[in-house]
């Protein structure tokens, strides 16, 4: 095959055209004649015994191009693409196909390629980092929230409040018949948890064991079709009130909820969790700062098809995690069975999609430009953790992700490192000073232009 006509264009798009020759084509001709003559019957012969000069007497001499092109484009794209050190993006299109005098065959590919990427700085990047000092009420709200989980529910013999647990039976209905979901016996219903449909909860306080009233019910009006906005009533019964008993915070408690025997050291170690968690999520938020501009600080005209790509990525990652469709599904398909509009892809979806694939270019970037590559120890021991962190063996995890694919998130891995270890951590009044000195500057050079 030759490689002929490649042109870059504007906007990362590009056209080539691969000539496959004489030689190649006939073969490739003949065994869509070997692979097709079992099914074809030619009067005089038995059935897929026809020669293939006799074959193509009758119906022509190009009875077999087309399936033979088809049979051959493949091979001349990735052809076309090594030869000329393309990477693309998206599907490639055949933008003609056409056989030569001498009978060969020329395919004409339009392809839109992976953006070049210009770094700008990313080494010094400049963020402020938060800092969260976690207060006594937030750890008293912690042990509150463990108290709560490690009550226990005790009968109480006076009437329902807010905050108590009742089990009861309802009967719903609408203009006096009874409507579907509307009915249940036993149900247990904790007062102020908003579990049911508002002023639902309000009614049953006052209410004894034994207790039955009617209640007037609206729904609202995004309700399901057949009760939104639709006045109806509940008959209850009262069938039992419980109230929760909480256990005293003493040593007692600590040695039940923890592995520490005074309360004192239980609560330490509940404040030094939250303190970790506060200072994880300071270091996440200032790390996605520094990676965001240093995505800004570099130039790139990112194709269209790329957004759009992630985009289908984030979905089909959707529909997988609940274990729904199919891998080949269309975005149509996909958002029918999530229950999702096009509104939802453009303004909760998309933004997601941009930056995933504004940063996946930066880390591409810096991995390129520092000649970053992993030792055989660094590649091992990013295996072990990505097995350990969804509970299988190395040897599975490399077989179903591909020791490439794997390999490749542990470079761009490292390039975040890289660009997150060398950043500056600055207070937020040096960033506001640094910005209102570059404004005055910015604004000259738009003037002058």
């Amino acid at each position: 095959m030759i490689l002929k006509n490649l042109e870059k264009k504007e906007h990362n798009n590009a056209v080539f055209t691969v000539a496959a020759e004489p030689g190649e084509f006939e073969k490739a001709v003949n065994a869509v004649y070997l692979r097709s003559k079992k099914d074809i019957y030619i009067p005089g012969f038995r059935k897929g015994k026809a020669p293939r000069q006799i074959v193509e007497g009758m119906y022509g001499h190009e009875v077999f191009y087309q399936d033979a092109m088809d049979d051959i484009a493949p091979e001349a794209f990735q052809f076309g693409l090594t030869e000329g050190g393309l990477r693309i993006v998206g599907q490639p299109r055949i933008s003609a196909v056409n056989v030569t005098e001498d009978k060969g065959c020329e395919f004409g590919f339009d392809v839109t390629l992976y953006p070049e990427v210009t770094l700008g700085e990313y080494k010094g990047v400049k963020a402020a980092k938060t800092s969260e000092t976690v207060t006594d009420e937030a750890v008293d709200a912690e042990i509150a929230s463990v108290q709560k989980r490690n009550a226990r529910m005790i009968n109480v013999d006076r009437a329902a409040e807010m905050g108590d647990t009742v089990n009861i039976d309802f009967a719903g209905t609408l203009d006096g018949v009874p409507f579907d979901g509307g009915t249940s016996e036993g149900y247990s219903l904790e007062l102020g948890s908003n579990s049911f449909v508002p002023g639902f909860e309000e009614q049953l306080v006052g209410m004894n064991a034994g207790d039955e009233k009617d209640i007037d019910i609206t729904f609202p009006e995004n309700y399901t079709e057949n009760l939104a906005g639709k006045a109806v009533v509940f008959h209850i019964v009262m069938n039992e009130v419980s109230s929760p008993e909480y256990p005293e915070l003493d040593d007692e408690f600590a040695k039940d909820v923890s592995e520490f025997d005074t309360f004192e050291e239980y609560k330490a170690d509940v404040r030094s969790n939250l303190q970790k968690r506060a200072d994880d999520r300071a270091e996440t938020a200032f790390k996605d700062e520094v990676i965001r501009k240093a995505g800004e600080n570099m130039t790139v005209e990112i194709p269209e098809v790329m957004f759009e790509e992630k985009v289908d990525e984030f979905l089909r990652n959707y529909v997988s995690q609940y274990g729904m469709g199919e891998p080949d599904m269309t975005r149509a398909e996909m958002l029918k069975l999530l229950g999702l509009s096009e509104d939802v892809v453009k303004f909760s979806i998309r933004p997601g999609a941009e930056a995933q694939v504004r940063t996946e270019l930066l880390l591409d970037a810096v991995i390129k430009a520092e000649n970053l590559e992993p030792t055989d120890e660094e590649f091992e021991a990013y295996c072990k953790k990505t097995a350990e962190s969804v509970g299988a063996e190395v040897a599975d995890v490399k077989r179903y992700f591909g020791e490439t694919f794997l390999k490749n998130e542990l470079l761009r891995e490292q390039a975040m490192n890289l660009i997150t270890e060398n950043a500056l951590v600055v207070s937020e009044e040096e960033l506001k000073a640094e910005e209102a000195a570059e404004a005055p500057a910015e604004a000259s050079e738009e003037t002058a232009e």
